[in-house]
């Protein structure tokens, strides 16, 4: 299976996004059952290693994965699709003359693995007549045999796929039952069973799981026509089907506890069926400075494309100029360690070790181990995202971290680990802000958005909205968008809420390079304030 022949999906919300499913189709069972044996890899890797040496490879690393997507979805009282798909197969990456090349197979047989490692030599040796100067790789030092995985409690995939649809149909029939038109609602769910070699000398063998649970729910005036939406406020989690479920086992004790971090899908389609009637007859915002209220859910997509993205060290060369455009974080303003990115309260760090996170890993694909690292200190521009053929550029020695690939068949680059606002050091709740806001806006959720190709100029809406006035919440309002620049935007940054608000918020599917790849990325804050920001209305006159 070559990744030009994947399926395609309507996505549920977010303006139904089309969703990249790669592999070949499969049942719920073979989904569930094992993959290859752990030692049958480590043969296989090094046949890859001694072939890419012996054919003039300096450095060689392997990646042997299994990527299993299930895909279930709904609309009101129907199961609209149910999909599984698995592939399988190696990726193979050296440096020879001073270039890379890369080769990809799943012919998982110790000759089609060698063909493939020979290919990945003649196409760096091919590279190399083009390349301006060597590559120049971090070390790392290898690891040995390690394993990982996603600290779950209840494989998602493994549970029956009769209970996943009951369950989303009490999820529909919750929002129907609460005054709703219309609801979808999905279950995303992810398995990425990778194997990693090197000549460095790691064996590294991880299980990541990620799920995913969005609804979309539609309220109707049957008089008038019009109609009002509002999104499902979960986001997706690096866990397991605990996250739905809200119980965990409790092994020590034999018992079963609450899980700390669940999401209740069935009450959020009813709130989202009762509040989606109220943006019917919700007022529309008058236009002005606010002060804005943000948070985690909102606020994560704001971080991910203002921050998040204009750090991505590539992105900072111009290598994603043709496709994604640049970034208005230049080298020269990190390097006159004096450009204010935000104001002082403003503390970004990256960090692919957090629970729960999409990002989180024991080590990325290119073996380097997971970590966390400063990006704005005090509201000042300290660092960006790197990975070991770029860090020398910044003047590092040792790689951030930041490579992935999105199967076995694509190429590992840089990818943006987890970005977040570290919380408020004192204590402050949501209360507290809003009582200290004379005119301002509280906003939850994702909604549209938009941002130029060097992540400076923005506006973004959002899922609800209420209005402040004197210190307390008077209603809700709609129609509204919020415009402003990266630094002018992270400057009005005025409070933000402590530890006990912080929340991760995420994507399953960010979209990057060419060809196109997308990743899985987490951002957490809490609730933050903004002092004086552009609001617009956005509703449609029809003259």
């Amino acid at each position: 299976m070559d990744r030009r022949k994947f399926l395609k999906l309507a996505g549920v919300g977010a303006g139904g996004i089309m969703l990249p499913v790669y592999g070949v189709p499969v049942s719920a069972a073979q989904l569930a059952g094992n993959g290859m044996d752990v030692g049958q890899k480590k043969v296989l890797a090094d046949v890859v290693l001694n072939t890419a040496r012996k054919a003039g490879a300096s450095y060689t690393d392997v990646r042997i994965g299994r990527y299993l997507n299930q895909y279930v979805l709904t609309r009101e009282k129907n199961v609209e699709n149910i999909v599984n798909t698995e592939s399988f197969g190696a990726g193979i990456r050296v440096i020879a003359n001073g270039t890379w090349g890369f080769a990809a197979t799943n012919d998982l047989t110790p000759d089609g693995i060698a063909r493939a490692a020979r290919q990945a030599v003649a196409v760096a040796r091919a590279n190399a007549k083009y390349q301006s100067e060597p590559v120049q790789l971090a070390p790392v030092k290898g690891v040995g045999e390690v394993s990982w995985q996603t600290p779950i409690q209840k494989n998602a995939i493994q549970v029956p796929i009769s209970e996943k649809v009951d369950y989303l149909m009490e999820v529909n029939n919750s929002a129907l039952n609460a005054g709703a038109s219309f609801v979808n609602s999905a279950l995303y769910l992810v398995n990425e069973q990778k194997y990693f070699a090197s000549s460095d000398g790691s064996y590294i063998d991880q299980d990541v799981h990620r799920l995913w649970a969005p609804m979309q729910v539609t309220a109707v005036d049957k008089k008038s026509g019009a109609f009002k939406t509002r999104d499902g406020l979960s986001t997706p989690v690096g866990l397991g089907y605990e996250y739905l479920d809200g119980r965990e086992e409790d092994k020590l004790h034999g018992q079963t506890t609450l899980y700390k971090d669940s999401y209740d899908m069935v009450e959020d389609a009813q709130l989202a069926a009762e509040q989606a009637k109220a943006k019917l007859s919700a007022k529309s915002i008058e236009p002005g400075k606010y002060d804005l209220v943000l948070e985690p859910l909102h606020l994560r997509l704001t971080i991910h494309e203002s921050v998040g993205h204009p750090l991505e060290l590539d992105r900072v060369l111009g290598y994603e100029a043709n496709f994604a455009g640049t970034s208005f974080a230049t080298l020269d303003k990190w390097r006159s360690g004096k450009f204010k990115y935000g104001s002082d309260k403003v503390n970004f760090f990256a960090d692919r070790t957090q629970p729960g996170s999409l990002g989180a890993v024991g080590y990325d694909d290119e073996g380097v181990k997971a970590k966390r690292w400063d990006l704005v200190k005090d509201g000042v521009l300290v660092n960006y995202q790197a990975t070991r053929d770029q860090v020398h550029m910044i003047d590092q020695k040792e790689s951030h971290g930041c490579s992935y690939a999105d199967s076995w068949s694509s190429v590992q680059f840089q990818r943006m680990p987890n970005v977040s606002l570290a919380p408020g050091k004192e204590k402050y709740s949501v209360k507290d802000m809003i009582r200290d806001v004379e005119k301002g806006i509280y906003i939850l959720g994702r909604g549209s958005y938009s941002i130029d190709q060097q992540r400076y100029n923005f506006q973004f809406g959002g899922q609800l909205f209420y209005e402040i006035k004197n210190g307390e919440i008077v209603g809700q309002v709609e129609d509204v968008a919020y415009q402003s620049n990266t630094q002018e935007f992270w400057n009005s940054c005025s409070a933000i809420c402590d530890e006990s608000d912080y929340r991760l918020g995420g994507t399953f599917f960010d979209g990057k390079g060419q060809p196109s790849q997308v990743s899985a990325v987490s951002h957490g804050c809490a609730t933050t304030r903004f002092d004086k920001i552009n609001v617009i209305n956005t509703k449609r006159k029809i003259s």
